[in-house]
């Protein structure tokens, strides 16, 4: 029976959603029984893929959870058939391991409407098939006013252009639909808000450190956003990409989220620095979300061309990835993600304002700066190689290593004993400092 026609029977719009949970470990199912028991849903079950679609072909089923890794069949596949023999039933992914490939296939063959990682939150699973059943509900009472619309017009047509007052009784009926129609578009819009930000609390949850990131770095990337006076759809672009930058850490192990940037192995980077591409592919099936992921893809580019995963430079960076850039390392900078020891925030914005024009966009920054209410301070000094060095001289801006960590601080006075210490570090990091000192 098609969806079309299940919605004729008498009864079946007033019975309670039916769900069914598809996986081959008899404890998930149980646990889901329970959980949606006090739900008020009539909950199915079923031990395989071939047992789901003979339910699906006996029962009428508003969604579907199935877990990826099954024998004979895999959830992918499975979500793939319903997908195209009861297309109006909403399709849920349930995997127990992080592996982006096989996640990424079920969203293209499949069409699901999101994924859950095991072990899931009791609370976010229920607020998601809530959400998923307000959703079909919505798309059905739409395409209904959709038919009603249709047919409405059509008698319209038939009407004898004299009768003045029945048309007019018509069209009086017509633009009431409409409203309907136009607002029920609007509360669809704000329930993909809602569940966009549902999934960037979910990110956040994936690393103790990552914890209210995705909400930081959105606040900050809508005040610099308003300091260039973006169109509504690049704003609302940044705000999404804002949310979900980090989606493609999903795939990453815990090990590697448990570092800074600074202290991953050189394997650990390679498997780091494929996240931004990892969360455009998760993305690009939602149209809402394409100009989204082209920021996502982009935010850790840098302006002198030196960033990932593309190597683009300048203004060949999407001015989204450019404030997104920005802010995210604002963020991470303070939470301990870039470097071995969280900066405090006056060191944090040090960094950005001498990374200006390399990392940064300069403009950019200058925004950043503005929307913080701060001023980006000329510090002066002169650069000086650490061969120039003599004892006397002062040091102009505090010196600190590539890790953030704070040697000298602004005013110290060389002495021939601190520069030959400065020359060790050098020599063990490889990596020269750089010391300014008063003119």
């Amino acid at each position: 029976m098609m969806a079309d026609e299940m919605q004729m029977v008498p009864g079946v719009e007033d019975a309670p959603p039916t769900i069914l949970c598809v996986d081959d470990e008899a404890n998930i199912l149980s646990a889901l029984k329970r959980l949606f028991r006090p739900q008020g849903y009539n909950t199915l079950t079923a031990t395989s893929a071939k047992e789901g679609l003979e339910l699906l072909e006996k029962e009428h089923v508003d969604l579907v959870i199935s877990d990826m890794r099954m024998p004979e069949m895999n959830g992918a596949q499975f979500l793939e058939q319903v997908k195209n023999r009861w297309p109006d039933t909403v399709r849920l992914l349930l995997t127990g391991y992080a592996e982006m490939s096989a996640t990424v296939d079920a969203i293209n063959k499949g069409g699901i409407y999101r994924y859950i990682s095991k072990p899931w939150d009791d609370t976010a699973m229920v607020d998601l098939v809530r959400e998923a059943l307000e959703r079909l509900n919505l798309e059905r009472d739409k395409r209904r006013l959709e038919a009603l619309n249709q047919k409405q017009n059509e008698e319209l047509k038939d009407l004898n252009a004299n009768l003045e007052q029945r048309v007019k009784a018509r069209t009086e009926e017509v633009q009431q639909t409409m409203h309907f129609l136009e607002l029920a578009n609007e509360k669809m819009k704000k329930n993909f808000m809602t569940s966009v930000r549902l999934f960037a609390s979910m990110i956040d949850m994936r690393a103790e450190k990552m914890a209210g990131h995705s909400r930081r770095v959105t606040d900050m990337a809508r005040r610099v956003g308003a300091q260039f006076n973006l169109k509504t759809n690049d704003f609302n672009e940044l705000m999404y990409a804002s949310l979900l930058h980090d989606i493609g850490m999903l795939g990453l192990s815990d090990k590697v989220l448990e570092k800074p940037f600074s202290a991953l192995s050189s394997e650990e980077r390679l498997e780091y620095i494929k996240h931004p591409i990892k969360g455009q592919m998760a993305l690009m099936e939602l149209e809402d979300l394409k100009g989204a992921t082209s920021i996502i893809r982009s935010h850790h580019e840098r302006f002198d061309g030196k960033g990932y995963p593309d190597g683009l430079s300048g203004m060949n960076i999407p001015l989204g990835a450019r404030i997104l850039a920005v802010v995210n390392d604002y963020d991470e900078l303070q939470n301990g993600s870039l470097t071995s020891i969280p900066m405090k925030e006056a060191d944090a914005r040090a960094y950005i304002r001498d990374a200006r024009g390399t990392r940064y966009d300069p403009q950019v920054v200058e925004a950043f700066f503005a929307a913080l209410g701060a001023v980006i301070a000329d510090e002066g000094g002169v650069l000086v190689q650490t061969a120039g060095l003599k004892p006397g001289m002062v040091v102009a801006r505090d010196v600190s290593t590539s890790e953030g960590i704070m040697l000298l601080s602004k005013g110290y006075v060389l002495t021939e004993d601190i520069i030959g210490q400065i020359y060790g570090y050098e020599k063990a990091d490889s990596k020269p400092l750089q010391v300014y000192v008063k003119a």
